[in-house]
């Protein structure tokens, strides 16, 4: 495989699921953890991404505007927020995890309606601030630098105390028969925690995470209570997923 090959698989994955492991990537490409930490260098250098500790993350996660060009499946995304926005209903008591697809709901959510929204996202919530009728109570703990979100025993015991209507939760990756899953440990027990102070889970997911795997599992596919993609429900690529005890926006 040509540099330049290797190098755009990496950037495409970076920009899919906004944050990638040296090791992970290494296995990717079939090559070694050096030669993907210097692709990440390089990437880093072209300003294609940004490099971190263990990995990279998407310049579009740590910036997010709108008006650029690297916020990646931005359409999906918007056509995402706007399905899932027609869950709400005044009054409404949710909580939103971070990455950029719950970043894009956050900014479309209509100035008029009342909520209440938990987050232990830092960019999240920074979004909800300009929504004047939504009450952010932010979930505090110790900050990770690479998501941007807090995490630790104080987020989780926050968590224990108090009950929402809807959760909506990000995911790196899901599978039908390995459900939901991501690569960081910590995040994994912050969103297991969200699952248990939610009434309902809302997934929200671009296509291309559908039947993808990660390291760690945050919950069976049962677990969740609607599946909200950018494809029309009726497309093919749900067909399976239509056998499941859920619903499909």
């Amino acid at each position: 495989m040509l540099k330049a090959e290797r190098q755009q698989i990496i950037l495409n994955e970076v920009r899919r699921h906004n944050r990638v492991l040296l090791p992970d990537m290494a296995d990717l490409v079939n090559v070694s953890v050096d030669t993907v930490r210097r692709d990440i260098t390089e990437l880093h250098r072209k300003k294609k991404l940004k490099k971190v500790h263990g990995g990279a993350i998407s310049l579009g996660f740590h910036n997010y505007n709108f008006q650029g060009v690297e916020i990646y499946s931005k359409d999906e995304k918007s056509i995402i927020g706007e399905k899932a926005i027609t869950l709400l209903r005044d009054g409404q008591v949710i909580l939103l995890t971070g990455g950029t697809t719950n970043m894009e709901m956050a900014r479309l959510l209509p100035t008029n309606l009342k909520l209440t929204c938990f987050t232990p996202s830092l960019p999240v919530a920074t979004q909800l601030l300009t929504k004047p009728n939504v009450e952010i109570i932010f979930i505090g703990g110790r900050v990770s630098k690479d998501s941007q979100i807090t995490v630790g025993g104080s987020a989780i015991h926050m968590l224990s105390e108090f009950s929402v209507d809807l959760c909506f939760l990000g995911t790196h990756s899901i599978d039908l028969s390995y459900g939901l899953s991501e690569f960081d440990w910590e995040i994994v027990q912050l969103k297991k925690s969200m699952i248990k102070a939610s009434r309902k889970i809302v997934a929200p997911v671009i296509s291309e995470k559908l039947n993808t795997i990660q390291r760690y599992k945050i919950c069976d596919i049962e677990g969740i209570d609607t599946l909200i993609t950018e494809l029309d429900p009726e497309n093919p690529l749900l067909d399976m997923y239509r056998n499941k005890r859920f619903n499909i926006l």
